[in-house]
């Protein structure tokens, strides 16, 4: 063997025992509670700075022309995917057979046979909107909502307008985060009368548990649909909360509102009536995403099994109503 070669298989040598006892010291840290503290902290911060300089709004619109695609094996490939991901229950669904879906958004978003989801019954009752898992539920204190532990934004905030905010402050609030699997349409929890409504351009990040745990303000960085109804008990807030790979937001009173996702924000008045009743569908989401319900005070008693990582099913009594001035 020249020396040259000698030379090169000494130094890869040394480089394997190196790597072989960092790995066994790896093996062997038994970290205190502190240092693991610090890694998940430091972890976290490069999560979140990965996201910051991701391009969510590109990725979601091509995520968005994707699963609008009508190609067959696309369509086909993306749904036998999904499936496999995921634990669906195609037996709920109007289609139960994989090729009466147009595309993937029509799987995603597809709708339920009749009287798979029962409304409670008691007109008093608040309902949930969406299947998805309660994330955050309980008092807006100090005009704060919670998203997880040590972080918070405020109604003006997620709202986008103080005279609105003014009739959820010292109120209360429901967070529902619906994850990919769960059926995407939203209902209406109570019957009302849409006040106002409004689009708030933002952000695309992921609203998944772990990341509301670790970025701050994350709801109120998002792109979102604000909606403000008068019900038989008082006024009622309905947020969507867009999220990554949501490339598409709609109500059923305007359309499809995303995307394009616009640059500023606009706040807009029903021109005719438009009256919901409870249990109809009020809008829908492409992938998973958020929903948080916003009361005035008093106006709802929220039943107390309902802590965060409790799952709830669309027409589930949220709470009791009472009706305020």
């Amino acid at each position: 063997m020249n020396p040259q070669a000698r030379r090169a298989l000494d130094l890869a040598r040394q480089l394997a025992q190196r790597a072989a006892a960092f790995a066994r010291r790896a093996i062997a840290w038994r970290p205190s509670e502190q240092q693991r503290e610090r890694v998940r902290h430091a972890w976290d911060r490069v999560l979140v700075a990965i996201q910051q300089v991701t391009p969510t709004l590109a990725l979601s619109t091509l995520m968005f022309r994707l699963t609008q695609s009508e190609n067959v094996r696309l369509k086909n490939f993306l749904i036998h995917g999904f499936l496999k991901l995921y634990d669906i229950n195609l037996k709920e669904a109007e289609f139960e057979r994989i090729g009466n879906y147009t595309s993937f958004n029509h799987f995603f978003t597809r709708a339920l046979k009749p009287n798979v989801r029962l409304l409670d019954p008691d007109p008093k009752m608040l309902l949930s909107p969406v299947d998805g898992r309660i994330s955050q539920v309980g008092p807006i204190r100090n005009w704060s909502l919670l998203q997880a532990k040590g972080h918070d934004f405020t109604v003006e905030e997620l709202i986008g307008s103080h005279g609105t905010a003014r009739l959820f402050h010292n109120g209360s609030y429901c967070t529902i985060y619906l994850a990919p699997h769960n059926y995407h349409r939203i209902h209406m929890p109570a019957n009302g009368k849409l006040r106002e409504w409004s689009y708030i351009p933002g952000k695309l990040y992921s609203v998944s548990a772990k990341n509301a745990d670790r970025m701050p303000k994350l709801f109120v960085q998002n792109e979102r649909i604000c909606a403000v109804f008068d019900s038989d008990f008082g006024p009622l807030g309905l947020v969507m909360v867009g999220a990554l790979f949501v490339g598409s937001l709609q109500t059923s009173w305007a359309g499809r509102i995303t995307p394009p996702h616009a640059q500023k924000p606009g706040v807009y008045s029903p021109m005719s009536p438009v009256i919901l009743l409870r249990g109809r569908e009020m809008g829908r989401f492409n992938m998973g995403s958020t929903v948080i319900l916003l009361a005035p005070p008093r106006m709802v008693d929220w039943r107390p099994h309902l802590q965060p990582g409790r799952e709830v099913r669309m027409g589930l009594a949220l709470g009791a109503m009472t009706r305020v001035k």
